[in-house]
C-alpha cells in the first residue's frame, strides 16, 4: 500500500513539474514520462533475476525500498525552477505562473511588480495582452514570437530530478518485481488462506493508489512541489519500516536460494551480495542516462523487442512442436498484443493528465478539483467493479458463455480506443471555447478501467501458463520488455498532443483542443480496429492454447491500479 501511495502519487504529479517547474516544453516532457515508466518496467527483468538467483525476495525488496526511499526523497529537492524570459525593446521580464496545475495563472513580472497575461488580439494567440502594464512598466500588449523568448534552466536541479527518476526506476525494479513473490510464499498452493491473502494484497495496492491521488495530488497542487514529493517519500518511508519491523512475519520466507553463493568473493572483499548491490546502482547510473536521452530510449527498447520477437518465434519453430508449439506462438500472440492497450491507457498520467487541467470543466460542487486527484479513479473503480466482474465470469462460466481468453483480451483493448472515442465525442459536443464535461473524464477511466480488468488479471498468467517450463524466464522477461516498449509508445502518442505554452500552460485553448481531438480520435480508432482484428483471431489463439485456455481463470493480484500486473509467479489457479 505504501510504495504504491509514494509511486501512483509521484506520477500523478510529474508531468507537471516537468512543463511548470522545469519547462520542458511538452512534448518533450511526454517523451521522458514515456522512457521513465518504460523503464521501470524493463528493470523489474534484472531485479527479478537477481532475486532468484542470488538474493533472496526478501534482501531485493528492502534494498529496492531503500532506493525508492532516496529517489521520492529526492524528488523534493526542486529548486527555484527554471525561467522563461521575454525581451522586448531593450527590457526583460520573466513569464513564471501563479500557482500550480489547471488553475495557475500566467504572469509577466519585472523589477517594478507583476500582471496577469492573457493571449489574443488580432493576431490570436500569438500576441500577449498585459492585464495591468504599469505595475511591469511593460506596453499593454506584446507581439509573442520564438526570437523574444528565452529559457534558464538550473542544471543542478534538473539532474537531481534524472538521478531521482532513476533511483525510483531501480527501486521499482528490485522491490516490485519480488513483492507478489512474497506473498505467495506465505501459503501454500492448497492452503484454503491464499486467495484471501491475495485479496488483501491486491486492496492493499488499489488503496494505495486512491489514497495518494486524493492527498498527494492536492497537497502537490495546492501547496507546492516539495510538500506532495515530500508526503511520496515518507509514504514510502513507512512502506520501508513496515516491512523491516515485520520481517519476522515471514517466518524465513524468502530467504536467498544459496547463502555460501551469497557470500562467495567475486572481487577482491565484494562478495556475491555486494556484487548485486553494485548492479543496483549500475542500474540507477544506466537509467539516469537513458531518462536523460529519453528521445533514444525507443531507439534502444524497439531493436530488443524485434530481437526478442525473433527468438521467441524461432524456439517455437524450430524446439518445440505438437500442442507445446501452438501454446508458445499463442504466448507470443499475448506479449504482441498488450502492446496497443497499455500505450493507450499509460496517457492517463500525462497527455490526459494534462488535457483534463487544461481543457475540462473541473468544478465539482463548487470545487475546482485538481487534475492528478482523477488519477485515483482507476483504482476506485477497481476495488468497485472487480468483484462484480470476477462474479460475471464465474456466472457466464456456468451457462458455458464466458469469453475465452483471446475473446476478453480483444475486448480490452477495444475498451481502451473506445474511452479515447468516447472522450473525442464530448469534446466536439461542446463549443469552439467550451471545457469538456468533467463527466467525460470520469467515462474514459471507467471504460479503460473496465479494459483492464479484463485484460490484465488473465494476461501474465496466460503467458506464464502457456510457455514450456524451460523458457519460462524468457517470456516473462519478454512480457516485460514489451510493456516497457508499449509504455514508451505511449510518451510517443502524448507528445503528438503537445500544444504551445508559456511557463507550462497552453495559450490558445481552441487550437490545444483540436490537436487533442484529432489524436485522441485517430489512436482511439486504430485501437478499435486492432481489437476487431484480434477479436476475428481469437478462434485461431484459443485453437492454439489448447486445454490451456479451460484452467485460467482471473486472479486479482494480476490488475494493479494504473498499470499491468508485476506478478512474476501467476501461480494462480
Amino acid at each position: 500500500m505504501w510504495e504504491r501511495f509514494s509511486y501512483y502519487g509521484m506520477r500523478g504529479l510529474l508531468i507537471f513539474y516537468l512543463t511548470q517547474h522545469f519547462l520542458f516544453e511538452r512534448g518533450e516532457a511526454n517523451i521522458i514520462y514515456g522512457a521513465y515508466i518504460a523503464l521501470v518496467y524493463v528493470m523489474t527483468i534484472i531485479g527479478g533475476t537477481l532475486a532468484d538467483r542470488y538474493l533472496g525476495q526478501r534482501k531485493a525488496v528492502t534494498f529496492g525500498a531503500i532506493l525508492l526511499v532516496a529517489g521520492h526523497g529526492m524528488m523534493a529537492f526542486e529548486g527555484d525552477g527554471s525561467r522563461q524570459v521575454l525581451t522586448y525593446e531593450g527590457a526583460q521580464y520573466e513569464l513564471t505562473l501563479d500557482g500550480r496545475g489547471g488553475d495557475a495563472v500566467q504572469m509577466i513580472v519585472s523589477d517594478s511588480g507583476s500582471s496577469a497575461i492573457t493571449f489574443g488580439g488580432e493576431e490570436g494567440a500569438r500576441t500577449i495582452l498585459v492585464t495591468d502594464p504599469a505595475a511591469v512598466g511593460s506596453p499593454a500588449v506584446i507581439p509573442l514570437t520564438d526570437d523574444l523568448i528565452s529559457t534558464e534552466q538550473q542544471s543542478l536541479f534538473v539532474n537531481i530530478l534524472y538521478l531521482s527518476l532513476a533511483l525510483i526506476i531501480a527501486g521499482v525494479g528490485f522491490l516490485k518485481a519480488n513483492i507478489s513473490t512474497i506473498v505467495g510464499e506465505l501459503y501454500g498452493l492448497q492452503d484454503s488462506r491464499r486467495d484471501s491473502g491475495f485479496t488483501l494484497f491486491y486492496m492493499g495496492i488499489n488503496l494505495g493508489a486512491f489514497l495518494s491521488s486524493v492527498t498527494i495530488g492536492i497537497i502537490g497542487i495546492k501547496y507546492g512541489w516539495n510538500y506532495g514529493f515530500g508526503l511520496a517519500g515518507i509514504g514510502m518511508l513507512a512502506g520501508l519500516l513496515t516491512f523491516l519491523f515485520f520481517q519476522p512475519w515471514l517466518e524465513g520466507k524468502a530467504e536467498p536460494p544459496n547463502l555460501e553463493l551469497l557470500k562467495k568473493r567475486v572481487l577482491g572483499p565484494i562478495n556475491v551480495e555486494w556484487a548485486c548491490y553494485i548492479t543496483g546502482f549500475g542500474i540507477v547510473a544506466l537509467s539516469m542516462l537513458l531518462v536523460m536521452n529519453a528521445e533514444y530510449v525507443g531507439d534502444i527498447l524497439g531493436p530488443l523487442g524485434a530481437l526478442m520477437l525473433a527468438v521467441m518465434v524461432g524456439y517455437a519453430l524450430f524446439f518445440t512442436k505438437g500442442a507445446e508449439r501452438g501454446q508458445m506462438l499463442a504466448a507470443i500472440y499475448f506479449i504482441i498484443a498488450q502492446i496497443p492497450f497499455w500505450a493507450l491507457f499509460e496517457q492517463a498520467g500525462s497527455s490526459l493528465n494534462l488535457f483534463t487541467a487544461d481543457l475540462v470543466d473541473r468544478n465539482i460542487f463548487g470545487w475546482s478539483v485538481p487534475s492528478p486527484v482523477f488519477q485515483g479513479l482507476n483504482s476506485g473503480f477497481i476495488i468497485v467493479f472487480a468483484p462484480l466482474l470476477a462474479w460475471l465470469w464465474i456466472a457466464l462460466a456456468k451457462r458455458r458463455l464466458n469469453p475465452s481468453t483471446p475473446v476478453k483480451f480483444a475486448l480490452g483493448v477495444f475498451m481502451a480506443g473506445l474511452g479515447f472515442y468516447v472522450l473525442v465525442l464530448g469534446i466536439r459536443a461542446t463549443g469552439v471555447g467550451a471545457l469538456t464535461p468533467v463527466i467525460f473524464v470520469f467515462l474514459i477511466y471507467w471504460i479503460h478501467t473496465m479494459g483492464e480488468l479484463m485484460l490484465s488479471p488473465v494476461g501474465l498468467s496466460a503467458v506464464t501458463k502457456l510457455a514450456p517450463a524451460r523458457v519460462v524466464g524468457m517470456t516473462m522477461g519478454a512480457w516485460f520488455l514489451f510493456s516497457g516498449l508499449s509504455n514508451y509508445l505511449s510518451g510517443v502518442i502524448a507528445a503528438r498532443t503537445g500544444a504551445e505554452t508559456i511557463a507550462g500552460q497552453i495559450i490558445d485553448a481552441e487550437a490545444a483542443k483540436a490537436s487533442y481531438a484529432e489524436v485522441y480520435s485517430n489512436v482511439g480508432l486504430i485501437a478499435m480496429g486492432i481489437a476487431v482484428g484480434m477479436l476475428l483471431l481469437s478462434p485461431v489463439i484459443k485453437w492454439l492454447m489448447g486445454a490451456a485456455d479451460d484452467t485460467m481463470k482471473p486472479h486479482p493480484r494480476e490488475t494493479e491500479a494504473g498499470g499491468q500486473s508485476m506478478d512474476r509467479s501467476s501461480d494462480a489457479p
